[in-house]
């Protein structure tokens, strides 16, 4: 097999990932859960996805499509990345096993189909905020404890964020 094909093995449909979920889970494997428009692939989110792999055995990421990161507000130019190259990217990561598009505004329907072990966000959330309205809850943290899974933050590597890049670009 390609090196090419094995990347773009690593980036499915959603019953394709609950599928291939189910069976890791199966199998024994932790799977770890998180999601992001990953727009321009810096340090920061390369630590942050190193240390979430580090907290199971599979690496899943749920990628916002074009349409969703569009609905967010982050700007007219965003997303720099097409949805496709981004998911290429970070398949390309060692450590992710598998990335997953999404197009609603949040992960949730998508957390609830694959059932993760273990669901991770930046420490911007609080893995203990228990009401949905504040800005700091996780989405998908009640559907995950409810199964038995935990949820965990991680902390953000100080300087990178692709606002910033995109503000740095422009200023030079």
């Amino acid at each position: 097999m390609s090196y090419l094909s094995e990347l773009t093995d690593r980036v499915q449909t959603v019953a394709q990932a609950a599928e291939t979920i189910a069976d890791w889970k199966q199998a024994g494997e932790t799977v770890v859960f998180t999601n992001g428009c990953f727009d321009i692939l810096h340090e920061g989110h390369v630590t942050y996805l190193s240390k979430a792999a580090d907290l199971g055995s599979k690496l899943v990421i749920g990628l916002n499509t074009d349409a969703s990161v569009k609905r967010q507000g982050k700007g007219d130019e965003r997303p720099v990345n097409p949805e496709t190259a981004r998911a290429l990217l970070l398949a390309a990561l060692r450590f992710v096993d598998l990335v997953v598009l999404f197009d609603e505004d949040t992960p949730l329907d998508l957390i609830v189909k694959l059932q993760p072990s273990v669901l991770v966000k930046g420490a911007d959330y609080d893995e203990n905020e228990s009401d949905p309205a504040s800005r700091r809850y996780i989405v998908g943290r009640k559907e995950v404890l409810a199964l038995g899974g935990t949820v965990r933050t991680i902390s953000l590597v100080d300087g990178f964020s692709t606002t910033g890049i995109i503000r740095k670009l422009r200023q030079n």
